[in-house]
């Protein structure tokens, strides 16, 4: 991965010491103080309207920090209403009990709802802002009672003891109707409660009150600002006059520095233009500019090299993109050098999310691509070309490594169907096409059918495109 130079960041609280021991000039505030004396009263002037800016400008920041805190208690809703529903699906589709004590410990004890709820209180907003998330809130308890009904039938289907359920369990007195299911029925019946139609349009209804909640955040907000902005535009009408003013004092002292700011100005941007460090030159403001702008520059170089890193590479996964992959493909068709091509699928990969959800999809993502690069040699390029979709390219590698290949492939799948770490067990299913030379098109295709080969045989291995 890429990175700012680390002195850059050392070097920072030295910064000052080290320029203004080693920048000789004149001071343009020293050819300046007679002019000051004559402007004193106009500086006052501008000061006190500086005063009376910072204060609008200190309020209409003050309007929009209270809607990034707003924003954030609006979060704070959706994740626990969402982490209360992941919970309760976990809970209904595994029979997990620990999915229930995490549902009662978001509840009763992080309070994420309540404490958006709560933080609203102590912010300058309207009552009708404060209705809907507090709608929002009524409504989500409101599903909560679905969601414990649900728990209830699983926990009277597994038999569990009933002193250790939490009292909200024990409440629950069930319909006449689920009194005589049996035990399946009664999961099937609490999966169905906390999957259905009904649950999903409470859970959108929550959604839309949150929604109106910020917008109506926004409308408060841009009307503070509006207000703040139009006081702020009078303040800085008088700031201008008083500029033009100041201007014709200037002019005597302009003919006095043309040479200490016009010339270095005329030297700064010859180097902007040749894209260039800055000569430190002119007046000592401007070698200080100097030295500034070239350790921006520095650190801007750096940067590009950083966001070039991100456009290639895939943000989840941290391989290669299918952009960056598509660029290498072209590249390698002019490649005189054989090598292998390699198309990897997740097996079953949506029923994974479908049934752990897209976090758990996307911890095995991560752990698959990993595992590429870990088992591949440093010269080959892992990419992610689609959602649970890799490709391999191995360069400089000739039929003679098919063995290797197999052997890699094997291990891989041992390795991902036997997991330590929680996540559910994997296989891969791999389709290796060879080229004596470069990449050429019909590459792609005769990997991608050796692949549909190994789908097509069971899946969890790998196949070898021969004609």
């Amino acid at each position: 991965m890429y990175k700012i130079p680390r002195d850059y960041y050392f070097r920072e609280n030295e910064m000052e010491k080290e320029k203004g021991g080693k920048i000789k000039g004149i001071k343009i505030r020293t050819i300046n103080y007679a002019m000051i004396i004559a402007a004193a009263v106009l500086y006052v002037v501008l000061v006190y309207a500086t005063v009376q800016a910072s204060i609008k400008y200190k309020r209409l920041i003050e309007a929009t920090e209270d809607y990034i805190l707003c924003e954030k208690d609006a979060a704070l809703v959706r994740e626990g209403s969402d982490y209360l529903t992941e919970q309760v699906r976990l809970y209904v589709v595994t029979l997990e009990p620990e999915y229930m004590e995490a549902y009662f410990t978001e509840k009763n004890v992080t309070r994420r709802r309540e404490q958006a709820l709560e933080e609203l209180e102590e912010y300058e907003t309207s009552q009708e802002t404060y209705d809907y998330l507090q709608r929002a809130l009524d409504n989500s308890n409101k599903l909560t009672e679905r969601e414990i009904y649900a728990m209830r039938l699983i926990t009277l289907a597994q038999g569990y003891d009933e002193a250790s359920l939490p009292e909200e369990m024990k409440g629950v007195v069930l319909q006449e109707a689920d009194k005589n299911l049996s035990s399946q029925e009664m999961v099937d019946r609490a999966r169905s409660m906390v999957f259905d139609y009904g649950y999903r349009n409470a859970k959108e209804l929550i959604m839309s009150n949150t929604d109106y909640f910020l917008d109506s955040i926004i409308k408060w907000t841009r009307n503070k600002q509006s207000e703040s902005a139009m006081v702020l535009q009078n303040i800085m009408n008088r700031q201008r006059e008083c500029v033009v003013v100041l201007f014709v004092l200037n002019a005597a002292n302009f003919i006095l520095v043309i040479m200490l700011i016009i010339k270095p100005l005329q030297v700064y941007i010859d180097c902007i233009k040749e894209e260039k460090r800055l000569e430190i030159t002119g007046a000592y403001e401007f070698k200080y500019l100097a030295l500034t702008y070239n350790d921006i520059y520095e650190v801007n170089a750096a940067n590009e090299v950083l966001l070039r890193h991100k456009a290639e590479h895939d943000p989840l996964t941290g391989v290669i993109n299918r952009g960056a992959f598509e660029q290498m493909r072209e590249v390698l068709k002019a490649s005189t050098d054989p090598l292998a091509f390699l198309i990897i699928d997740v097996d079953k990969f949506k029923l994974i999310n479908d049934c752990y959800g897209h976090e758990i999809g996307d911890q095995i993502l991560k752990k698959v691509a990993k595992h590429l690069s870990d088992t591949f040699r440093a010269q080959d390029y892992v990419a992610r070309i689609g959602g649970d979709e890799f490709a391999v390219i191995m360069t400089n590698s000739t039929r003679e490594l098919q063995p290797v290949i197999q052997n890699k492939v094997e291990s891989m799948n041992q390795f991902l169907k036997k997991p330590d770490d929680g996540l559910p067990p994997i296989s891969l299913s791999i389709g290796i096409a060879f080229s004596d030379k470069g990449f050429p098109e019909e590459l792609y295709r005769q990997a991608d059918r050796a692949l549909y080969q190994v789908k097509e045989n069971g899946r969890c291995g790998c196949h070898f495109y021969d004609e």
